[in-house]
């Protein structure tokens, strides 16, 4: 006779077994409170100062003032900011660019934990027309006789943008996709999936 705490030990018949919890993915954090806060306060920015136009003047012109506020404050932090944060991390010359955008074409793009050349290159040529955007405005605002050419030339340079906008949201889409972690819940959280990151 086996003994009583045999028995005990063993668990009873039918039972069914606990299946193992998986554990949840390892996070690192990526994006620190000042990328998120700039990321999210240009995007309510720019929507405000494209949706007010001409119909509120008021409330266009200090959309813009704050967009180019925004625009100085992530120039100085992509100098003397965190890791992933500073240009330095993550702007690559053409022939990285181009070789990454050939290789997300066939689908095997390489993870970035931080940004990747597309997304890179993307927030450059944002930074750079929203400056030109809001630049050409605030000539533009100030009268003359070339403001009506500059009002011109500011809303093309804001339409541009928003075609840009449309791509980077596009993109943000495909490498979320590609890489099965949600991109944009990283841009809230600051935190992305640890494993296989490569930068």
């Amino acid at each position: 006779m086996r003994a009583a705490t045999d028995l005990a030990a063993e668990p009873a018949e039918g039972a069914a077994q606990a299946a193992p919890v998986p554990a949840a993915p390892r996070t690192v954090k990526v994006w620190d409170i000042v990328v998120r806060v700039f990321h999210w306060s240009l995007v309510a920015a720019f929507a405000t100062a494209f949706i007010s136009g001409d119909d509120a003047e008021r409330i266009h012109v200090l959309a813009g003032y704050t967009v180019l506020g925004l625009i100085a404050l992530r120039l100085v932090w992509g100098v003397v900011g965190t890791k992933h944060a500073r240009f330095a991390s993550f702007v690559v010359g053409p022939q990285r660019l181009g070789a990454y955008l050939r290789d997300m074409g066939r689908g095997r793009a390489p993870r970035h934990l931080g940004h990747n050349p597309a997304g890179a290159a993307m927030i450059v040529t944002l930074l750079a027309m929203l400056l030109a955007t809001g630049g050409t405005g605030w000539l533009a605002y100030q009268g003359g006789p070339t403001a009506h050419a500059l009002e011109e030339v500011h809303e093309f340079l804001a339409n541009a943008t928003l075609a840009l906008v449309a791509a980077h949201i596009l993109g943000v889409i495909v490498s979320s996709l590609l890489h099965r972690e949600n991109l944009v819940r990283s841009m809230f959280t600051g935190r992305k999936r640890a494993e296989d990151g490569v930068d």
